[in-house]
């Protein structure tokens, strides 16, 4: 191994290089700490047989054999070619110890890769192992905690590599091709360039072919933002001008990923425009012709054309000129290095063409398939006699639902015989599915009661997929969801069920759920009513976050404040900007979740502490400070703790004291009057995961 050492001296102005015997240096002059490049490519600052600082634990966009990636680094993409600030593709450990590419806008946020809308055990990771470490070998193979695994496709030959996120969001393997001195691909994760969110930028689509590469196209009536192709085309004309008359241009086999106004089914493509028009924020429609689902958009994000089955419809204004309706694509080239010399990975982007015969059969195939889905609809609208209510059709986000009958659920019920909960805008039944799951179907009290709340709850779930959220597993008037045998937290909290590493899961797993909500999802999500009855412990008590009746988006471009109609929460856990009448940011739940852990901690309720006054915000507070007065009272006498005094009884001295300090000591900075000073979800999840990291 050659190394190459840079000399520091005290004096602190004087600089010598020693590299193997060639001495630099005046052998009188002694040195204090040196750096040192060896062949790995790490670079070394030692002094004193002390390693102070290393390259290795700063990667940027690129990884080398053997170089780790763990919990508190992340590979971030440049933003281009010739720009080498950070971009917005990055490749780092979440929340669920998984490996993801992560598009992070300016305004938006999403993951990519692995598909969003897979659970981590359908794409083969597991989320169990915390230690959060990857790394890759000199002969091509890749190996991470969450059990992600790859091999190149020269895998086996010793060759210097590299990992390298790319500016246009992939991530590759590279090999040094020693005959020609170039870099030449061996694996990449995504196949199909346009599929990375963000290519084009807004109300743009992008396109693939391997003779040209990859290239972006303005939608009909938007040009290219000429100062950065990643903020993609702005509109030619100005949105809902008085007067203004609209048309819709149709681009065949497009999508825009994401964004939807609403999900109306049963709709004609007229109706489909119509409702459009509804909408100055509306900037087109999906519809999918044959099953008469219609999607309106308010945004044009995540644009590809080709390779998708149904027509997208972009809204412009009547006066268009005829050229860009004749001519509506305006393009301009996103050219890949051409130093990059790609292989044969044996997941071309080339499709093998079609013999006239073949393509004959598909399309009739196609076209029995889409008669026999419209039968279907008829006889289902025949039959269901579907009200006109119905017909509106319930807001949804891009992740799907799978669809009930009322038949169905009546028989999964038992004619709805089993109650199994109660709340504010229904009652909960548990159910049978054919395929034996056992579910918990909600189902409204009344036509009208609680129709906002469950317009809100199949909104928000289906723009979630997160260990700790409950998952919802149909879209009907009955909400159909996984059924949790344990109950709520509620349920368990004053029982003999919850011993301490069961109440310290439950703590970390709501944090880890509602961290996911503020600043992870796709869209961010306040909760707003944080409290037992809405943590579902699993059959192995971890807890699932429940119950979106009262939730709200939070727009991430705002200043995180939102407005509200009337106060949301329940009685006990609510945070004084509720009665202040106080902007709400997602502090709200984080006081919300302080009041349950200390409850998890004391088994305490809130509610139940006795005072002649009835304000339940003396009620919170009374909670709160009669734990910090035990904590601070403690320290002040002189002893080393009194957590033995504010402990639930039930669970004995079978805890780790210093742990549970910790615990109590996050609890109270969430309980904080003065918003500012509580941390966020993402922090919470960090200090209570400190301990386990040191331990």
């Amino acid at each position: 191994t050659v190394f190459t050492t840079f000399l520091f001296f005290d004096e602190g102005s004087s600089l010598s290089v020693e590299k193997q015997s060639d001495f630099l240096v005046s052998p009188n002059r002694a040195f204090s700490a040196g750096f040192y490049s060896v062949d790995t490519g790490n670079l070394v600052l030692r002094g004193g047989g002390v390693v102070h600082w290393q390259s290795f634990d700063w990667p940027t966009d690129t990884l080398l054999p053997h170089q780790l990636i763990k919990r508190s680094t992340e590979l971030v993409a440049s933003r281009s070619r010739t720009n080498h600030s950070s971009g917005f593709y990055k490749f780092h450990f979440d929340y669920e110890n998984t490996l993801r590419l992560i598009f992070d806008g300016i305004e938006t946020s999403s993951v990519y890769w692995y598909d969003s809308w897979l659970v981590s055990w359908q794409a083969g990771r597991n989320i169990y192992n915390n230690s959060r470490i990857a790394f890759f070998d000199y002969f091509g193979y890749f190996n991470s905690s969450d059990e992600l695994q790859f091999w190149s496709s020269d895998w086996g030959t010793r060759r210097p590599r590299r990992l390298t996120v790319d500016p246009d969001g992939n991530i590759r393997m590279y090999s040094l091709d020693h005959g020609n001195k170039t870099w030449q691909v061996t694996w990449q994760a995504i196949s199909k360039p346009c599929k990375i969110h963000g290519a084009c930028g807004a109300n743009s689509l992008c396109t693939y072919a391997p003779e040209s590469g990859r290239r972006c196209s303005c939608a009909p009536g938007y040009t290219m933002n000429r100062t950065d192709w990643s903020h993609g085309c702005v509109p030619k004309f100005k949105s809902c001008e008085k007067g203004d008359q609209y048309d819709f241009i149709e681009l065949r086999q497009s999508e825009f990923y994401g964004y939807d106004i609403g999900f109306f089914p049963n709709y004609t493509l007229q109706q489909c425009k119509e409702e459009c028009l509804k909408y100055c924020s509306c900037k087109g429609i999906q519809y999918k012709v044959g099953m008469a689902y219609c999607y309106p958009k308010n945004m044009l994000l995540n644009g590809y054309q080709g390779g998708f089955e149904y027509p997208m419809f972009i809204r412009v204004p009547k006066f268009v000129k005829v050229s860009d309706r004749e001519h509506p694509l305006e393009e301009f080239s996103l050219d890949c290095p051409k130093e990059v010399l790609i292989t044969d990975l044996d997941r071309t982007y080339k499709k093998k063409r079609e013999n006239g015969t073949l393509r004959f059969m598909l399309w009739f195939a196609f076209g029995l398939g889409v008669l026999e889905i419209l039968c279907i609809i008829y006889v289902s609208l025949k039959t269901g006699q579907p009200s006109s209510r119905n017909k509106l059709g319930y807001i949804q986000a891009a992740a799907g639902f799978s669809k009930f009958t009322y038949a169905e659920l009546k028989k999964a019920t038992r004619n709805f015989n089993e109650e199994i909960g109660r709340g504010g805008s229904g009652v909960v039944y548990k159910g049978i599915l054919p395929d034996n799951r056992a579910t918990a179907i909600k189902r409204l009290n009344e036509a009208n009661q609680g129709e906002a709340e469950f317009l809100a709850e199949v909104s928000i779930i289906g723009r979630l997929n997160h260990m700790n959220l409950l998952e919802t597993w149909g879209k009907h008037r009955l909400l159909v969801y996984e059924y949790m045998e344990h109950g709520s937290l509620a349920a368990n909290l004053y029982s003999n069920a919850l011993d301490w590493e069961k109440r310290l899961g439950i703590a970390l797993g709501t944090a880890k759920g509602l961290a996911y909500l503020h600043e992870e999802c796709l869209e961010w999500v306040l909760h707003c009513d944080v409290k037992p009855h809405n943590i579902l412990p699993d059959s192995n008590y971890q807890p699932k976050v429940a119950d979106f009746g009262l939730s709200k988006l939070l727009n991430r471009g705002g200043n995180g404040n939102l407005s509200f109609s009337r106060i949301r929460g329940t009685r006990g856990y609510m945070a004084p900007e509720w009665v202040f009448n106080l902007p709400i940011t997602s502090k709200v739940d984080v006081y919300s979740y302080g009041i349950v852990v200390l409850e998890l901690i004391t088994g305490r309720n809130p509610m139940g502490v006795h005072t002649s006054d009835d304000n339940d915000e003396m009620e919170n507070s009374r909670l709160v400070t009669w734990v910090r007065e035990k904590i601070h009272g403690g320290a002040e006498s002189g002893k080393a703790s009194r957590i033995e005094e504010i402990v639930d009884p039930t669970m004995g001295s079978e805890y780790d004291v210093g742990r549970m300090e910790v615990l109590v000591k996050v609890a109270l900075q969430c309980a904080e009057e003065d918003r500012d000073a509580r941390p966020s979800m993402s922090q919470v999840v960090d200090m209570l995961l400190r301990p386990q990291e040191e331990d």
